[in-house]
């Protein structure tokens, strides 16, 4: 947790169901919305419509030995729990990885990894 007020950003730590992994950098998260796009008619604009869109949270990890990249790239409806430098913790609940298998960059010994789901919440 931040104590200093003005510590924004810089260190960060994920874990995936208590487990810890390393982050390089680069994390994000999205708190779980909704998508909204405008509706143009003829004779001018309507309104919007919106579409819930799931949260998300990535980063780029460092293979650390001991740690099942197997496991990671396979996980489905876990916690992720991601903490900041500015104090903030955000959960993800119910999440499943995304995107293409996780693939390791074996001279940097890093990844990439994405998740998504249902409930994204700051705290």
């Amino acid at each position: 947790m931040a104590t200093d007020p003005n510590r924004l950003a810089g260190t960060a730590y994920i874990a995936v169901d208590g487990q810890s992994y390393a982050i390089v950098g680069e994390g994000t998260y999205r708190p779980d919305q909704e998508t909204r796009e405008s509706l143009p008619g003829q004779d001018g604009i309507h309104g919007y419509k919106a579409m819930p869109a799931p949260g998300r949270i990535s980063w780029r990890g460092r293979d650390q030995g001991g740690v099942s990249l197997k496991s990671l790239g396979d996980a489905g409806n876990v916690t992720i729990t991601l903490e900041l430098a500015n104090g903030k913790t955000v959960v993800g609940r119910n999440m499943w990885r995304v995107g293409d298998p996780l693939e390791v960059n074996t001279e940097e010994a890093t990844y990439e990894a994405a998740f998504e789901g249902p409930e994204v919440r700051e705290h």
